[in-house]
């Protein structure tokens, strides 16, 4: 039974989908003007993890995910190019794809985007507008009416009377009310704009994705998510005109996603603390999927502290689970009805509770590692083959082969993290190490014998445990 906190309620809730086993999700996407940074990539494995567990637990799920391609910052950034709209759009949105597929994040059911959805747009705009929720102000811009529509602010949990007391808006004598939002911008010289029954014009930001998660899902689902950015006021807007256009009631289960911070501090261009997915993947790790790990050990409510030491913390844990499953065999068949397996379950039906998700998988590797010291090899390769499927369902899918090709990237070079090759280390530095982790396992002291082994791995060393306690190397 899967419980996911509801942002609409403030509670946890069991997951009754409204069309029994099958899931409708919808999750607000990205408005292409630049590459994905850090903040955008938690939201991308984080829904990508929510998609892979209900499909692994029986349902049939349509995943939804937009594409913003049409923006004022979009448009303002094309003209700073000097190039059209189509070009920057279809640019970054290549550069998003490449950026996800080597995150693991596999690719939504359904990627619309608000340009091929006008249509739909406008036939909901209208739809306001004949039921009142809608007007069009005087310098032709069509706007939505927050005071018509009852329980405004149940998602965000804002009144009007305070947003009103507290808002710093210019004076727009072009609003009835300061709070009002525009659905339908009038065509300004030079940019794009399609024809309306109120002149030419483009879609407000807010009523695209409620066209195209209607037109894709109903106007009735059970999950929508986002960034927690997006809860007020995008997400509010978004209930207030789809309720009042469709009389239905949206989503069943609205999800957010916590913030991303730069080592303790609010991740921002202007603080200089703004890191994109690209940055890191080429400077900062040793594979991908260490941010993917780094993401995972989080909750996905929660904020999380982006730093180099969490990334090392990361490739360090992942290098553990790496090392267990190297040298066994993948044809092996997991043990059945295992304790591992359902402590894994429950943990995800528990909201996608994955940082326990994730300590299941290195208590599995330990159980492995004890298993070889122990010379008890079918044991060892049973627990591996349940820790590859267990981490398949997170999408942690390299594998050793892969792993430890690459070498370690983050090193220490006078105070400074670079990236850089393999350490070399000397034979009597190789035998040094060896004997201090050999030490370690006499006392079980087994995080300080993974991390020696993770060390000696990432310098191109591989250790093999024989009988007895007795250790062999050799180098890579």
């Amino acid at each position: 039974m899967i419980r996911i906190h509801n942002s609409l309620t403030g509670e946890k809730q069991l997951l009754a989908p409204v069309t029994p086993g099958e899931v409708r999700m919808y999750v607000c996407g990205l408005t292409v003007y630049d590459f994905m940074h850090i903040g955008h990539a938690r939201m991308m494995i984080v829904f990508d993890v929510v998609s892979r567990y209900l499909r692994h637990r029986g349902y049939r799920v349509t995943y939804v995910r937009n594409i913003t391609d049409i923006d004022d910052k979009i448009i303002r950034r094309a003209a700073e190019n000097g190039e059209p709209i189509e070009a920057l759009t279809g640019r970054f949105i290549a550069a998003m794809h490449r950026d996800c597929d080597e995150l693991g994040v596999a690719r939504p059911d359904h990627e619309p985007r608000a340009t091929q959805y006008v249509p739909a747009i406008l036939a909901m705009v209208e739809k306001l507008v004949t039921e009142g929720y809608a007007y069009v102000a005087p310098d032709g811009d069509v706007m939505y009416a927050v005071a018509k529509f009852e329980g405004y602010g149940r998602l965000s949990g804002k009144r009007l009377a305070d947003l009103r007391a507290g808002a710093r808006v210019e004076i727009d004598e072009s609003k009835r009310d300061p709070l009002d939002f525009v659905l339908w911008k009038h065509a300004k010289p030079g940019e794009p704009a399609w024809d309306s029954p109120w002149g030419k014009g483009r879609p407000g930001w807010h009523i695209e994705c409620s066209a195209m998660a209607v037109a894709l899902l109903g106007s009735h689902f059970d999950i929508h998510g986002g960034g927690l950015d997006l809860k007020f006021p995008h997400h509010e807007n978004e209930i207030a005109q789809t309720c009042a256009a469709t009389g239905d009631r949206f989503a069943e289960i609205w999800m957010h996603n916590g913030f991303v911070n730069i080592d303790n501090e609010k991740m921002s261009k202007s603080l200089g603390n703004f890191f994109t997915v690209r940055e890191v993947l080429d400077k900062a790790v040793r594979h991908p999927q260490v941010l993917r790990y780094f993401v995972l050990s989080s909750h996905y409510r929660g904020p999380i502290n982006y730093s180099l030491e969490q990334l090392e913390q990361a490739d360090a844990a992942l290098g553990r689970i790496m090392t267990a499953l190297r040298d066994l065999p993948e044809s092996a068949a997991a043990l059945p009805g295992s304790d591992f397996t359902t402590r894994f379950r429950e943990a995800m039906d528990d909201d996608f509770n994955t940082p326990e998700a994730v300590a299941v998988l290195q208590t599995v590797t330990r159980e492995i590692n004890t298993a070889k010291s122990a010379g008890n090899q079918a044991r060892a390769a049973a627990l591996g083959a349940e820790l590859r499927s267990l981490a398949d369902v997170i999408g942690i899918t390299v594998t050793p082969k892969e792993w430890f090709s690459l070498g370690a990237k983050l090193v220490s070079q006078g105070g400074d993290r670079v990236a850089a090759g393999p350490v070399t280390l000397a034979d009597a530095e190789i035998a040094q190490r060896i004997e201090a982790r050999i030490a370690a396992r006499r006392a079980k002291n087994w995080a300080e014998s993974d991390r020696i082994r993770e060390e000696l791995a990432a310098a191109g060393v591989i250790l093999e445990d024989k009988p007895g306690g007795r250790t062999e190397w050799r180098r890579a």
